[in-house]
């Protein structure tokens, strides 16, 4: 996990161990494409942090959860952001909330 604070390692129930990165977004990418192996890794966070790996060019697939409610203040997806190419995967409703998924392409 991303953090701004050094924290212990985390072990929750079922093996998995959350590890604390403080050293940035390349070296948390990096921890996790080792503990990965061959397998996919899913980076989660806010804004700021998307924001972060959508504009280092490491994020190659955009899951978004879009529900309608007003927060008043935040940061805004996408800025700072250099223009992206996106393809739209997927797109559903399921209650209020809407699940996007788009690629991005080179």
């Amino acid at each position: 996990m991303l953090t701004h604070y050094p924290r212990d390692p985390q072990p929750m129930e079922g093996g998995t161990t959350f590890y604390f990165v403080t050293d940035g977004i390349k070296a948390a990418f990096e921890r996790a494409r080792e503990a990965a192996g061959d397998g996919n890794i899913s980076i989660h966070g806010g804004a700021t942090t998307i924001n972060q790996y959508l504009a280092a060019g490491l994020i190659d697939e955009l899951r978004l959860r879009i529900m309608p409610i007003t927060l008043g203040a935040g940061t805004r997806l996408f800025d700072g952001v250099p223009s992206l190419n996106l393809e739209q995967v997927e797109s559903r409703a399921a209650g209020p909330i809407t699940h996007l998924t788009y690629r991005v392409l080179p």
